[in-house]
């Protein structure tokens, strides 16, 4: 396939999973046996784009939240979005300089893929006796900060999978109440996440082996697409369950471990 076809994509299916609940990793695991495997720095470039992506789809509620930080709601929403992200940091960090963290291969993604689609049936079934709530406290801003970690753990378990859902057990049990705090608290995590790995790979010398014109356009790929997502599931959810999401994870879990060979 040809190489500019193959990195658009790339950023398309990057911009397409990120957001979803059901693990960017995983299927970008499925595209490399197709479309080649393409270097850290540009797996880096591609989820940048996801965070202008999500960062430009969320502009309102950012721009709402920066211009009336001193009302009292806004200023106590904004301190567990950061209180979230200070516990991804401040966890997420050491379990990453320890290496505690499964390979991406295809059998622990693909377990991650249909474990996480069970947990997903049965959290929503859960979630869905408790009152209904769009208040995020702080038990809420901690465990999303957790779930992250988790999932950075767990390649195929999804960030946005395992943060909405332990967001609704606690408390926060309004999908989209949920789906937005847990967006929110993406941003800062993704950034960070993106520029420690930068750091990472220049620090050991590593120099972008993809095109800088493949690279620049599965960036913009990632970002539109991703942009797009988000504004769709935003809206799905007031009206939807993320049951379809979830057997959707299952069956691409069982379909790796059936046709792939575990070692890749």
């Amino acid at each position: 396939m040809n190489d500019l076809l193959a990195a658009l994509l790339l950023g398309i299916l990057e911009g397409l999973t990120e957001f979803l609940p059901v693990s960017s990793t995983g299927h970008l695991l499925i595209a490399e046996r197709w479309l080649g495997a393409r270097s850290d720095f540009f797996n880096i470039v591609i989820q940048a784009g996801a965070i202008l992506a999500i960062t430009l789809a969320l502009r309102q509620k950012l721009w709402t939240l920066a211009r009336d930080w001193r009302a009292p709601e806004n200023f106590d929403y904004l301190l567990k979005v950061g209180g979230a992200f200070l516990v991804t940091a401040l966890v997420g960090l050491p379990v990453r300089l320890a290496g505690w963290e499964l390979p991406e291969t295809v059998a622990p993604v693909a377990w991650a893929l249909v474990i996480g689609g069970v947990w997903m049936l049965g959290a929503e079934r859960l979630s869905e006796r408790l009152p209904e709530r769009d208040r995020v406290t702080w038990t809420v801003a901690v465990l999303v900060g957790l779930a992250q970690v988790v999932a950075g753990v767990f390649p195929g378990t999804s960030r946005s999978a395992a943060a909405i859902f332990i967001a609704m057990l606690a408390g926060l049990s309004r999908r989209p109440a949920a789906t937005e705090f847990v967006f929110l608290v993406g941003i800062p995590t993704m950034f960070a996440a993106s520029g420690y790995a930068l750091l990472e790979q220049l620090g050991d010398g590593g120099m972008p082996a993809d095109p800088w014109g493949e690279t620049a356009l599965a960036f913009v790929a990632a970002a539109v697409t991703g942009f797009a997502v988000v504004r769709w599931l935003l809206g799905y959810i007031k009206s939807h369950r993320f049951t379809a999401f979830a057997f959707y994870r299952i069956a691409l879990g069982l379909a790796l471990l059936l046709w792939l060979p575990s070692g890749e």
